[in-house]
């Protein structure tokens, strides 16, 4: 079985709702995963834009997700530490947790998620950036599963 992500707030490559972006409670989506790779120990989370005019603009952070886990609901809380053992790193608002999408008025733009199967836990604290995290998980990832929805700002 494919190790798969999906959100049943929006279908691949469809745009997210506005609740979960600047525009609406700017709260994280549902996601949910299935064909977890075997020997997954824990599980790192990295959302981004590649559309964002200065280059890549990273909207949520998060690793250490416990490998028994399956799904997180629809308004993760900004905190450092999550129940569990995950922690939030910062996005590019310079803010712990998920940020929403915000572009400029314009064209949509795509938000990646990509979820990474790993082997262990990683030995960051909370806070870290998207580089950082990504550099830690280096040679440890078993699988990766993505999921693309879009956004383009209501007001112009």
């Amino acid at each position: 079985m494919a190790f798969t992500l999906s959100s049943s707030a929006f279908n691949p490559g469809e745009p997210i709702p506005r609740q979960h972006t600047c525009e609406g409670d700017d709260q994280s989506p549902p996601l949910r995963w299935s064909g977890v790779p075997a020997g997954t120990k824990s599980f790192a989370l990295i959302v981004d834009d590649p559309d964002a005019p200065a280059g890549t603009w990273v909207h949520w952070v998060l690793y250490d997700i416990p490998g028994n886990t399956s799904e997180l609901t629809a308004g993760i809380p900004p905190e450092e530490s999550l129940p569990g053992g995950a922690k939030q790193g910062l996005n590019d608002f310079r803010k712990v947790g998920y940020g929403g999408p915000c572009p400029p008025p314009g064209k949509p733009h795509r938000y990646f998620f990509k979820l990474y199967a790993l082997d262990s836990p990683t030995p960051l604290k909370p806070r870290m950036t998207k580089a950082r995290v990504l550099r830690a998980i280096e040679g440890h990832i078993v699988g990766r599963a993505e999921l693309m929805g879009t956004y383009k700002r209501s007001r112009d």
